[in-house]
C-alpha cells in the first residue's frame, strides 16, 4: 500500500506542470445573455430622436423598454452615465466570414466555379470563428450582409448577426439572389480589349442573363402548375427572384450600366436592390423615379473617372439621398468591415449629413432588407443589437464600451487588441541606440 501511495504522488508531481499550464492558458470571456438595464445614457434612437438621461432595458434578446424611469426589477444594471447608446450598425455588403486570409485559397469561399450558381448559399460558407468577426464587432458593427461574387448569378447573399457558434445561429432573416449586371465598359486599366470586343462581350453576357431569366420564369410557372420538373437547383433558386419570393441584389456601377439595368428590370416582377452604384450620383433622379433602393460603397474610394472631382465617391451617397433614393452604405470589405463607421463619416461630411448617414448604416439598411420592424433603431420590441460609446462612433477618438447582439453582452476583445496590449509596453524594450 505504501508503495502504491508513493507511485500515486510521484505521478501527481509529474503532471502538476501540465495542470498549471492548463490553468494559466488564459481566461476566455464568452458572450453572455441576461436581463440588462443600460442606465442614465443619451439614447440615439435614430427613428424617435435623441433621449437625454434615459435607459434601455434588454431582456430575452429584445429591447423591452426605452425611457427615463425604468424599473431594474432584477436586471443587471450597467451605468452608462456620460455615454451614448446607438443601435448596432449594419453593413449592407461584405464578404465577412467568407474569407480568412485572402492570399490563402483554402480560406477563401466567396466564389464558385461557373457563371450561374444562384443556389450557392453564402450562409453555409460563413465561418463563425473568423478572426475578423470580433475585430468588426468592437467598432460597433453588429450585422452584415455577406455576399458571394463572380459570374452573372454567383449565389445567394445572407444577412448575419456577428454572434453565434453556427451560421444558422447567426442568420438575421434576410436573403437575396446576387447578380452582377453585365458591364458595358472596361474592367480596369489592365483591360486591353478593343472597343468592339468589349461591346460583343457585353451583348453576349446580357443575352445569357436574359435567357437564364426567361428559363427561370418558365420554371417558376411550371412549378406553380405542379408540373413534374427535373432536379435543377440553380433554376429553382433563380425562379424565386422571378416571382419576388427572394429579392434580386444587382451589382451595377457605371452610369450607363445603371441606366441599362433600370431598363432591364422594367418588365420583370422582381424586388430589386442595386448594390455598388459608384456613379449613382450621375443618374440619381432616374434611380429615385424607379423607386429602387441602393446599397452603395465603398465610400473611401477613388473617383471612377480621372475627370471627376477627388470627392466623387465620398459625395455619391449624399447626392443620391438628396435626389430621393433610399440609401444604405456598405464597405464591400472582408477584414476591414470595421471601417463602416468611418465610411459613414465621410458620407456625412461630404453632403449626406450626420443624421442621414446614421440612417444609412442602421434603419435604411434594415428597411431595404425588409427587417425595419426588427433592426435599425432603438425601440421597444426590436432585437437588442446595441452599442454604448463615449462619443460619436463616426469619430476615430470614440471608444465603444459595450456591444449587445441578440441581447448577448459581447466580450470586447479580439486578436488586434491582444496584440496591441502585448506589444504596447514591452519589457525588455527595444534597444534603439
Amino acid at each position: 500500500m505504501q508503495r502504491l501511495k508513493q507511485i500515486f504522488f510521484a505521478f501527481l508531481l509529474s503532471v502538476l506542470p501540465l495542470m498549471a499550464s492548463a490553468q494559466i492558458d488564459g481566461e476566455f470571456i464568452k458572450p453572455r445573455a441576461g436581463k440588462f438595464l443600460l442606465q442614465n445614457a443619451t439614447v440615439v434612437t435614430i427613428t424617435n430622436g435623441v433621449m437625454e438621461n434615459s435607459s434601455v432595458l434588454v431582456e430575452d434578446g429584445k429591447i423591452t423598454a426605452v425611457g427615463a424611469k425604468i424599473s431594474a426589477d432584477g436586471a443587471e444594471i450597467i451605468d452608462c452615465s456620460g455615454k451614448f447608446i446607438y443601435p448596432g450598425m449594419i453593413d449592407g455588403g461584405t464578404q465577412l466570414g467568407l474569407v480568412e486570409v485572402s492570399s490563402v485559397a483554402e480560406t477563401v469561399d466567396y466564389a464558385e466555379v461557373g457563371d450561374f450558381t444562384p443556389n450557392m448559399q453564402a450562409l453555409t460558407a460563413v465561418n463563425p470563428n473568423s478572426v475578423a468577426i470580433p475585430v468588426t464587432r468592437v467598432s460597433g458593427v453588429t450585422t452584415v450582409l455577406t455576399v458571394p461574387t463572380g459570374g452573372i448569378f454567383p449565389g445567394t447573399a445572407a444577412l448575419i448577426n456577428l454572434n453565434g457558434y453556427t451560421p444558422d445561429q447567426m442568420y438575421a432573416g434576410f436573403k437575396a439572389i446576387a447578380m452582377n449586371f453585365p458591364r458595358s465598359g472596361r474592367r480596369g486599366r489592365y483591360d486591353r480589349r478593343s472597343d468592339e470586343d468589349i461591346k460583343k462581350a457585353n451583348e453576349k453576357a446580357l443575352k445569357e442573363a436574359n435567357e437564364l431569366w426567361d428559363k427561370a420564369k418558365s420554371y417558376a410557372e411550371m412549378a406553380a402548375a405542379e408540373a413534374e420538373l427535373d432536379y435543377y437547383p440553380e433554376m429553382a433558386q433563380l425562379a424565386k427572384a422571378t416571382t419576388g419570393e427572394l429579392p434580386l441584389l444587382i451589382e451595377v456601377n457605371t452610369a450607363s450600366d445603371i441606366k441599362a439595368a433600370l431598363e432591364w428590370i422594367k418588365d420583370k416582377d422582381a424586388k430589386v436592390i442595386f448594390a455598388g452604384v459608384a456613379e449613382g450620383w450621375r443618374v440619381a433622379e432616374e434611380i429615385a423615379e424607379a423607386g429602387i433602393p441602393v446599397v452603395t460603397g465603398p465610400i473611401q474610394a477613388l473617383p471612377t473617372r480621372e475627370s471627376d472631382r477627388y470627392d466623387a465617391a465620398y459625395a455619391n451617397a449624399g447626392k443620391m439621398a438628396k435626389a430621393g433614393v433610399k440609401v444604405a452604405i456598405r464597405t464591400n470589405g472582408q477584414e476591414n468591415v470595421r471601417n463602416l463607421p468611418f465610411f459613414a463619416a465621410f458620407a456625412a461630411a461630404y453632403g449626406m449629413g450626420k443624421e442621414e448617414a446614421w440612417k444609412a448604416v442602421t434603419i435604411n439598411s434594415a428597411e431595404i432588407f425588409g427587417l425595419g420592424d426588427q433592426y435599425g433603431s432603438i425601440e421597444a420590441g426590436k432585437v437588442a443589437n446595441l452599442i454604448v460609446a463615449d462619443g460619436d462612433p463616426f469619430e476615430t477618438k470614440t471608444n465603444i464600451h459595450h456591444v449587445f447582439i441578440d441581447g448577448y453582452r459581447m466580450p470586447l476583445s479580439n486578436r488586434q487588441i491582444r496584440l496591441y496590449q502585448e506589444f504596447l509596453d514591452r519589457s525588455p524594450g527595444l534597444n534603439v541606440n
